[in-house]
């Protein structure tokens, strides 16, 4: 293996762990185009997941159980009828949604809800290009995306929780609740433009780029050596 690119410093520190290599990161792109900015907010939150165990979706669940509010679930998978069978009335699963349906369900929540621990996870991007904030668990690649409260990077997209709990995901239910104010939807699609296409099409061509011509020295070189 002649180099390595990463999408995230998370799974940078992995290769580096594993492997002994460093690793460039380049994260993955969103497609601003395909999102934007609500005319309104509805009541509900979101979750955009499939329905696999590492998801932790079954922690969302319980936590809306226990406060009451309107929660809806974008995606499928085979723990769907389990979890449906856990989930009170407030809680409403759409399975599979289609792009267009998707971006106005992303436009219109109050927040993004993301439990789980991902390598990158390019969907609290989406959230985000949409000018939602997004509550996660503090792990993994959402500490890359997502600016919580006091960030100094910029005004804050989200808030983290720190624990995989339900009493820790409603203490930052709470918390948003109590700071929703600070969070501006125009200065939270701009935050995602610094994951847009463009970017990324400019940094994976100037990295590979870079490569080859290092390689061409190197070759040059060794022609001169003989």
């Amino acid at each position: 293996m002649d180099e390595f690119v990463a999408n995230s410093n998370n799974v940078a520190a992995k290769i580096k762990s594993l492997y002994g290599r460093s690793a460039k990161v380049i994260y993955p792109p969103v497609d601003m185009e395909k999102f934007h900015l609500g005319d309104e907010i509805e009541p509900y939150y979101l979750i955009v997941s499939a329905l696999v165990p590492y998801k932790r979706i079954d922690l969302a669940i319980d936590a809306f159980n226990a406060i009451n509010l309107p929660l809806k679930i974008a995606g499928d998978g085979p723990l769907r009828r389990v979890l449906q069978r856990r989930a009170r009335s407030n809680i409403e699963f759409l399975g599979f949604v289609d792009d267009a349906p998707l971006s106005k369900l992303y436009s219109r929540c109050q927040a993004l809800i993301f439990p789980g621990e991902e390598d990158f996870g390019i969907v609290p991007l989406e959230a985000q290009a949409s000018g939602r904030p997004v509550i996660a668990y503090g792990k993994g690649g959402a500490l890359e995306t997502v600016l919580p409260l006091g960030s100094e990077l910029g005004a804050p997209t989200g808030i983290f929780f720190q624990e995989q709990t339900v009493e820790s995901l409603m203490a930052a239910m709470w918390a948003f609740e109590q700071n929703r104010q600070k969070f501006v939807p125009t200065g939270i699609r701009q935050h995602a433009r610094r994951f847009s296409r463009d970017r990324f099409k400019a940094q994976i061509s100037d990295y590979i780029e870079a490569r080859l011509r290092e390689r061409g020295a190197e070759k040059q070189g060794d022609a001169q050596a003989v």
